[in-house]
């Protein structure tokens, strides 16, 4: 297996940030009400995951080991604040949905422990694609999430796309049944506590079914070896 391909194999699935990991639940449970803020927040904290990686791979022989985390928190701030401004000025609504938890990337664990795991110790393509499927990752579990609480909460998918992607995105808005209410279980930080479990607990039964269809190691044979006696 190449080197790339254990990259996004670690990062989509036996190492992902959000099932494996488990970093970063504070915004991934409290803004995956729907998926049009999911994909908002996945996308933001990608764009952040690759630009620190990039950044920190391109200066790591020449911060000292003592100042380091300092140097990368730095960073990651600075970046965040880009992308918080940029999403401020072409997305405002969905700036408004994110609040509190678009500024709060720089605390996430997932961007500061790729930097400092990975980041620091690898070459600038390899960190900037760690970044990429981490940050992948970590937005596809963001988005099943948030559909799961969209279409168990209010019956729909894609609510507010526009506010992402613009006015023409609108007509992307599917109503799989009417309700007048929304079902409140699903809708509140609760229902997503209960949704990341489901999500753990079938990546684990798949995990198990994968390992019971290797086949098991066989015992290396063992040769035996006549002593003699020589005189």
């Amino acid at each position: 297996m190449s080197q790339y391909r254990e990259i996004a194999v670690q990062g989509l699935w036996r190492n992902n940030p959000g099932l494996v990991q488990l970093l970063g639940l504070c915004p991934l449970l409290a803004v995956t009400a729907t998926v049009t803020n999911a994909l908002g927040l996945g996308l933001a904290t990608m764009a952040v995951l690759i630009g620190s990686n990039v950044l920190v791979s391109l200066i790591r022989e020449f911060v000292p080991k003592e100042i380091r985390i300092a140097v990368f928190v730095m960073i990651i701030a600075a970046l965040v604040t880009v992308v918080q401004l940029t999403i401020n000025a072409y997305a405002y609504g969905l700036y408004l949905s994110l609040g509190i938890f678009l500024p709060l990337i720089v605390t996430n664990c997932v961007i500061i422990g790729r930097a400092e795991a990975f980041a620091s110790r690898n070459t600038v393509a390899k960190a900037a694609f760690d970044g990429f499927m981490m940050g992948l990752g970590f937005t596809l579990v963001l988005l099943v999430l948030g559909a799961m609480r969209e279409i168990l909460g209010q019956g729909t998918l894609f609510d507010g796309a526009d506010q992402l992607l613009g006015p023409w995105a609108a007509g992307m808005r599917i109503e799989l049944w009417h309700t007048d209410t929304s079902f409140l279980l699903a809708m509140l930080p609760p229902g997503a506590f209960l949704g990341m479990g489901l999500l753990i607990a079938l990546k684990n039964v798949i995990d198990s079914k994968l390992a019971a269809k290797q086949p098991a190691p066989t015992a290396p044979a063992v040769e035996r070896a006549r002593v003699t006696k020589v005189s």
